[in-house]
């Protein structure tokens, strides 16, 4: 097959979508420059169908986002103009600011700023002359993020300008002022949209005891969006692991805040985020708040008191049973996982676990059977839970539970992996379908393949 006919190729499985296939043809000799029918670069129609697995393969295979169109922009400056930080982040390419001359950087950053400041509506109303009333959903944007998308007049836009121009200054390392990052993050007061994770993740990459300094001065901050925001990038830094010299600081910092905090999602958010850190009085901070009125802030206590049985006090100790038998699920599963190596707890963890399999929230039953199919636990009780659980609607925690049967060794863990059901490609790879095969082998089970729904693997797969 010739160049054209790759390149043919390529532009249909850019319309397609199709991010494997496009890979595929670029590693063939495909031009990842090839111009599509409406005479523009095949990425240009990634940017503009919001597809970002395709203009991340086409960017990794070579195109180039900063060719200019006939229009005098670039495939860069459409992704900015989109609003989806997604696809800016696809598009960007590495070391843009060694790559893009500054009065380029200059026009970009405008370009956010301005579609920021006007919003999606307004610069719809502008481009289409369209009077009515706009459409917006909701949309993922990204893996863990979501945005609005607005629509009018036969256009569409994402409402993502705020995280866009927060990324490019970033990645332009322009050192936007704490507090216009914080206002801008608050907009949207939900830690899952974009403009919140854009500025929350510039934050923890700049680690700065400047910068540190300025975030946690907003805990004071009247309005709790923004207190909500400081404790949430806290929390945020902890779970990363990232070391930025302050830690010392951070903890006595979350220690007077839990102290002085009134609300209750942000005091939940301040306690996880303390749970992070060594603080010599960690259990009395945790215990403080153990009957705290908002379950969101008792859900928080066991972890803060941590999984050391062999440093817990005796008031600990009580506080935790007490908390495995509250009102709130989630509080009794927190108080199972923080006691789940304490030898003379484990019998509670368990009775409190098996009733948990029961709750009316299937995430709730997932949550318990994953912490009774590790558990030390391998009585008779526990086996019968976990095969009774084969007939639950979620194919998931059916896995769970034929997981935890096979690391017992139960005779029943071959009629369970019958009983599993479908699943994903996606699991091939997954340690519970790994170690049903390995099972399986040991106990010469034929047949020779299992295969679940498109997820197949050999028993002497090495991945095994």
């Amino acid at each position: 097959m010739g160049d054209d006919g790759v390149d043919d190729l390529l532009r249909s499985a850019v319309r397609a979508g199709n991010a494997e296939a496009v890979r595929d043809l670029l590693e063939r000799g495909a031009d990842p420059d090839t111009v599509g029918g409406d005479g523009l670069p095949v990425l240009c129609q990634a940017v503009a169908a919001y597809d970002v697995p395709v203009a991340e393969a086409l960017v990794d295979g070579g195109a180039d986002p900063d060719s200019v169109l006939p229009d005098g922009t670039t495939p860069l400056w459409r992704a900015v103009d989109g609003g989806s930080p997604a696809v800016l982040s696809a598009v960007l390419g590495r070391e843009p600011r060694l790559r893009i001359p500054e009065p380029a950087r200059e026009r970009l950053l405008a370009l956010a700023r301005s579609r920021h400041e006007a919003g999606p509506v307004e610069e719809l109303r502008r481009r289409t002359g369209a009077s009515g009333p706009a459409a917006t959903v909701r949309v993922a944007d990204g893996e863990h993020g979501w945005v609005e998308q607005v629509s009018l007049g036969g256009l569409a836009v994402r409402a993502g300008h705020g995280a866009v121009l927060t990324s490019l200054e970033w990645a332009f390392r322009v050192l936007t002022p704490v507090g216009e990052l914080i206002a801008r993050a608050v907009g949207r007061p939900d830690s899952a949209h974009v403009d919140w994770t854009a500025v929350c993740w510039t934050l923890t990459e700049r680690r700065s005891f400047e910068t540190w300094s300025a975030v946690v001065a907003f805990r004071h901050a009247p309005d709790r969006a923004r207190r909500l925001f400081v404790a949430d990038h806290l929390n945020t830094r902890a779970l990363l692991g990232l070391r930025h010299g302050h830690e010392e600081k951070e903890a006595g910092l979350l220690a007077l805040w839990a102290a002085e905090e009134t609300d209750g999602e942000v005091l939940a958010k301040v306690l996880e985020a303390f749970a992070g850190h060594d603080h010599p009085d960690r259990e009395a901070v945790a215990l403080r708040h153990a009957g705290h009125p908002d379950p969101r802030v008792r859900r928080e206590v066991p972890a803060a008191l941590g999984e050391d049985e062999g440093a817990r006090t005796p008031a600990a100790r009580d506080v935790l049973l007490t908390l495995m038998h509250d009102a709130d699920a989630r509080v009794r599963l927190g108080a199972c996982a923080a006691c789940s190596r304490d030898d003379a707890l484990l019998s509670e963890v368990t009775r409190t676990l098996l009733s948990l399999t029961a709750d009316p929230d299937s995430d709730v039953r997932y949550d318990a059977v994953t912490a009774l199919s590790g558990s030390r636990d391998r009585t008779p009780a526990v086996a019968d839970a976990l095969a009774a659980l084969l007939d639950d609607d979620s194919p998931l925690l059916r896995l769970e539970a034929a997981y935890g049967l096979a690391l017992r060794d139960d005779p029943r863990t071959a009629g369970a992996i019958e009983r599993v059901g479908p699943l994903e490609r996606d699991f091939e790879e997954d340690h519970r379908v790994r170690a049903l095969w390995r099972w399986r082998e040991r106990n010469r089970r034929p047949p020779a393949e299992w295969t679940l729904s498109g997820v197949s693997a050999r028993p002497d797969d090495p991945a095994g």
